[in-house]
């Protein structure tokens, strides 16, 4: 049994068998709270319960409830009158119906809680109705009486323990009228396929590792204020940029969904694309680049040709100047050479 402080005490009623049961809460709730402090000096902020018409704080024992009319009149209602209501259910949980779990939309769902067998003489009828919850795979539908209203409520075995999961009555919720798109949208088969894929990327998940971050985070600014020391810094937020291909952003999805579970990506087949033909007009350039190569090299044979040749007659030239500059220089000492003879013989014959 928990060890838990029991909040309603009373029996189930299961046809002609009565079950003594407790209640107990069966979920707590683990967030951080805050008090109100007065910014200034840091004073708490608290509030008094004063009576308006003789304006002084009174205590809890004399607080008591009220309903208040129409008109402003307030009607007081004692414990005493509530633990009288003319209600089967004041202490009952009374099971109405039994039927498939399916048939419970979880949207009617509120808190849950843990239906204890009160005592020993329970543990029998208790086994029994948890017994039957099993082998019939339903649940039962009940009415109860909590807090100062009746309730409607779902039962159904968790473990070995019979749990009770309040249920909000049908007017009590809204028709989702309005929500939807206004907008008619198209989905294809091709991103209904993708979807899937993500969906079966993503896979189950095991409820009991997922923790509350914004609570861890929140533990460890308290705990770095307490400490004098500068509360860690914000991550920076990941940049979603704009959907403009919904079928890009699935296959994105999927493909790091899969890296995140260190899954290889599967290699897409290569895509063969047959080049287009190259216009005329692209290739003529390449034949001019040859002509002009061959243009190059015949210029260049051109002018070694042309340098060849120059030598040659500047050679030439050079040698006919030589020959030109000795016969004159040979005939002037010949002329010297005959002069002087002829000189010679006029001064013999003398």
């Amino acid at each position: 049994m928990l060890r838990v402080r029991s909040i309603w005490n009373g029996a189930i009623s299961f046809g002609l068998v009565s079950i003594p049961i407790k209640v107990v809460n069966a979920t707590e709730s683990h967030s951080i709270s805050f008090r109100q402090i007065h910014t200034e000096d840091g004073g708490r902020i608290r509030y008094r319960k004063v009576c308006e018409l003789d304006e002084r704080e009174v205590s809890q024992a004399e607080i008591g409830k009220g309903y208040e009319d129409a008109d402003g009149t307030i009607i007081p209602i004692t414990d005493e009158d509530l633990a009288h209501l003319p209600l089967p259910t004041a202490k009952t949980i009374e099971i109405v119906a039994f039927v498939p779990a399916d048939r419970i939309d979880p949207l009617h769902m509120d808190s849950a809680y843990y239906l204890a067998a009160g005592g020993a003489p329970a543990a029998k009828p208790y086994t029994l109705l948890r017994e039957a919850l099993k082998r019939s795979q339903k649940v039962a539908i009940a009415k109860f009486a909590l807090r100062g209203r009746e309730r409607l409520g779902m039962l159904r075995v968790v473990g070995d323990a019979i749990a009770m999961h309040g249920l909000l009555w049908p007017d009590e919720v809204r028709a989702p009228e309005g929500v939807a798109p206004d907008t008619n949208v198209t989905v294809n088969d091709k991103e209904l396929d993708l979807a899937d894929a993500l969906m079966d990327t993503l896979g189950e998940v095991d409820l009991d590792e997922l923790h509350d971050e914004y609570r861890e985070a929140l533990e460890e600014v308290v705990a770095a204020k307490a400490a004098g020391e500068a509360p860690p810094e914000t991550p920076e937020p990941a940049r979603g940029g704009k959907v403009l291909d919904l079928m890009a952003a699935l296959e994105n999805s999927v493909r790091a969904a899969k890296e995140s579970r260190g899954e290889a990506p599967a290699e897409e087949p290569a895509e063969v694309r047959r080049l287009a033909p190259r216009k005329t007009a692209r290739a003529a350039p390449k034949q001019t680049t040859g002509k002009k190569s061959t243009a190059k090299k015949t210029a260049a044979k051109k002018t070694a040709s042309s340098a060849r040749k120059s030598t040659s007659k500047t050679a030439q030239g050079a040698k006919k100047t030589a020959t030109k500059s000795t016969a004159k220089s040979t005939a002037k000492s010949t002329a010297k050479k005959g002069a002087a003879k002829k000189t010679a013989s006029r001064k013999r014959t003398a």
